[in-house]
């Protein structure tokens, strides 16, 4: 005899959960390598680029160049905190995907397009953002001040298509040879337990 359960009963049951992925946006430069950087570290499940922190919606990478829009390049992290937290992500931001103390450029680009920034989607990622630069400005990681603007998140739109993994479909790109490698290389040697050789 085959014993099968009520249906109220079954629908009752627990369901397997899977983990709560969560999301980061940060801007530092040209978003081709911030993206690299990101999709290179366990946890990630998947990295876009994009545009934040300006006014106006669905800008173009055309009007973001001008400066004119306010927006920044900036990247979208989606993560699984059982796996990565996001001070684990604060500690790759600042120390391989970029120079936090650039104002308004990262190294050849020029602009409030390429600021450093944070753009935060909770307090509490406001909190563990302004800890984090408390700490690394205590400890004078930089030589120099750091200029990492903090804002609320109000919007991200997605980057054009050939944005998008620019540096896995352009590595002989010299853009990407000159600039962004050596963050893959320099990520690859400083955290080993976090760098991830492909995704």
């Amino acid at each position: 005899m085959i014993l099968t359960l009520p249906l109220a009963f079954a629908l009752a049951l627990p369901h397997p959960r899977t983990p709560a992925l969560d999301t980061a946006v940060f801007a530092g430069g040209c978003f081709w390598g911030v993206e690299a950087v990101f999709e290179h570290t366990r946890g990630v499940r998947e990295v876009v680029s994009g545009y934040a922190g300006g006014k106006g919606e669905n800008p173009t990478y055309e009007e973001v160049t001008t400066g004119g829009t306010g927006h920044a390049e900036s990247v979208r992290v989606i993560y699984d905190p059982s796996q990565v937290s996001y001070a684990t992500l604060l500690r790759v931001f600042f120390s391989i995907a970029h120079d936090a103390t650039e104002l308004n450029r990262q190294g050849p680009d020029i602009g409030t397009q390429y600021r450093s920034a944070i753009f935060y989607r909770s307090d509490a990622q406001k909190r563990e953002a302004e800890a984090y630069i408390r700490q690394l400005t205590a400890a004078k990681y930089y030589p120099d001040p750091i200029v990492t603007e903090l804002s609320p998140l109000a919007a991200f739109y997605l980057a054009e298509e050939y944005h998008q993994d620019f540096m896995a479909r352009n590595p002989r790109n010299p853009y990407i040879v000159f600039h962004d490698l050596p963050k893959i290389e320099k990520y690859r040697k400083l955290l080993p337990d976090l760098f991830i050789a492909k995704k």
